[in-house]
C-alpha cells in the first residue's frame, strides 16, 4: 500500500512536451512567447500545462535569458513620508510585470549613493530607479553603461540614462506669489540644503516673486534648512532671536514647514491669524495638520510610477516618453489675506 504522506513529484517542462507530443524546446518556446506553431499543437501544449499544474521555473528562465527580473530602487531617506509616496508609485508600476524590487538607502550622502548603486549592480539588476539624490549626473551616465538608469530630481535623456524633474523654481514662486497676493510683504523664507538642485530652485523662485512685485529681497528673512522638521522649529527660533519682522514664512518643503508650525504655537502665535505658513510637496499629512496647510503639490506618486515606465520600455529595448503632471498649489487653511 502506497504512503500517503508521499505527494506526487512536480511536472517538469519534459513532462508537459511528452504529454503534448512535441519537443520541450517548443515547449520552452511557447511559455516565453517566442514560438510560431500552430494554433492545434499549441492548445495541446497548454492542455498538458493545465492537466499536469506545470508551473514553470521563473529563475532558471531568467538564469538562461540573462535577466533578473528584479529593479534596483535608491530613496535617500526610506522613513520620510515624501519617498513613501514615490515608492508606492513604483510599487504600482510594477504591478502585473513580474519584476519585484530591491529598496536601499543613500542617506541623501553621494558616496553612500555609489556604493548602493554598486551593491544593485552587483546584485544583477535589470535597471536602477534613483529617486533623487546627490551623485553627479557624470557617475549617473558611469553607471548607466552598466544598467540602465532612470533618476528623478535632474535632466537628462541618453539611451540608457534618464533624469526628469519638476518645475521647483515655479512651483516655489507660486506659493509666495500666493502669499504677495494676500497682502504679504515681510515673507521669511526656510531654504532647503545650499548644495542641493532642487532647494536652489525653490531659493530662485522665492526671489523671483519678490522681485517681480517690487519687494526687496532681505537676506536677514532667509533661515537655512536641511529639509527636514528640527530645521524649521530652529528657523523660527533663529528669526525672533534675531527680531526679524514678518508676516508669512515659506518653507521649502512640508516636513520644514511642520517645524515652523511646531516652532510658531510654542510662541503663542496663531497661524493664519498672525503669521501665514506655505510648504512644498503636499505630503499625505499635510491636509491634516492643524490648521491643514497650504502647499505646492508635487506629483511624488506619479513620478514614481512614470520614472518604473520609462526604466521598463529602455530595458526592453525602447525609447521612453513620458510626461510630468505640473505642481500645483493647494490653498487650505494656514494662509490668509493681511
Amino acid at each position: 500500500m502506497a504512503d500517503e504522506h508521499y505527494s506526487t513529484p512536480p511536472a517538469t517542462l519534459l513532462d508537459v512536451a511528452r504529454a503534448a507530443g512535441v519537443s520541450a524546446s517548443t515547449v520552452s518556446r511557447i511559455l516565453n512567447g517566442t514560438a510560431k506553431v500552430a494554433d492545434a499543437k499549441r492548445l495541446k501544449v497548454l492542455e498538458a500545462i493545465k492537466a499536469l499544474n506545470f508551473t514553470p521555473n521563473h529563475m532558471a528562465q531568467n538564469l538562461k535569458s540573462g535577466n533578473s527580473m528584479t529593479i534596483g530602487i535608491v530613496v535617500q531617506d526610506i522613513s520620510s513620508p515624501f519617498f513613501d509616496e514615490a515608492l508606492r508609485g513604483v510599487d504600482d508600476g510594477l504591478k502585473g510585470t513580474g519584476y519585484t524590487s530591491v529598496i536601499v538607502s543613500g542617506h541623501w550622502n553621494a558616496e553612500e549613493e555609489e556604493d548602493r548603486i554598486r551593491l544593485l549592480l552587483a546584485r544583477k539588476v535589470d535597471g536602477i530607479i534613483l529617486l533623487s539624490g546627490r551623485i553627479s549626473d557624470e557617475t549617473v551616465l558611469r553607471f548607466s553603461s552598466r544598467r540602465p538608469i532612470v533618476s528623478t530630481g535632474r535632466s537628462m535623456q541618453t539611451k540608457s540614462a534618464i533624469g526628469f524633474k519638476i518645475d521647483n523654481e515655479y512651483g516655489a514662486w507660486m506659493a509666495v506669489n500666493h502669499l504677495i497676493g494676500l497682502g504679504h510683504r515681510r515673507i521669511a523664507f526656510v531654504s532647503g540644503p545650499v548644495d542641493h538642485s532642487d532647494a536652489e530652485d525653490r531659493l530662485k523662485g522665492y526671489e523671483r516673486a519678490l522681485t517681480e512685485a517690487n519687494i526687496a529681497i532681505d537676506r536677514k528673512l532667509i533661515a537655512e534648512g536641511n529639509f527636514h522638521e528640527a530645521c524649521g522649529l530652529n528657523a523660527v527660533n533663529h528669526l525672533f532671536e534675531m527680531r526679524q519682522q514678518f508676516t508669512a514664512i515659506f518653507a521649502a518643503n512640508d516636513l520644514s514647514a511642520y517645524g515652523v508650525r511646531l516652532g510658531l504655537y510654542r510662541k503663542g502665535i496663531r497661524v493664519p491669524e498672525d503669521i501665514s505658513l506655505v510648504g512644498f510637496d503636499d505630503l499625505p499629512g499635510s491636509a491634516y495638520t492643524a490648521p491643514p496647510l497650504t502647499t505646492i503639490r508635487q506629483p511624488m506618486y506619479d513620478m514614481g510610477r512614470i520614472a518604473t515606465h520609462a526604466l521598463l520600455t529602455i530595458i526592453d529595448g525602447k525609447q521612453a516618453q513620458w510626461e510630468i503632471p505640473p505642481v500645483e498649489l493647494i490653498v487650505r487653511e494656514t494662509t490668509r489675506r493681511r
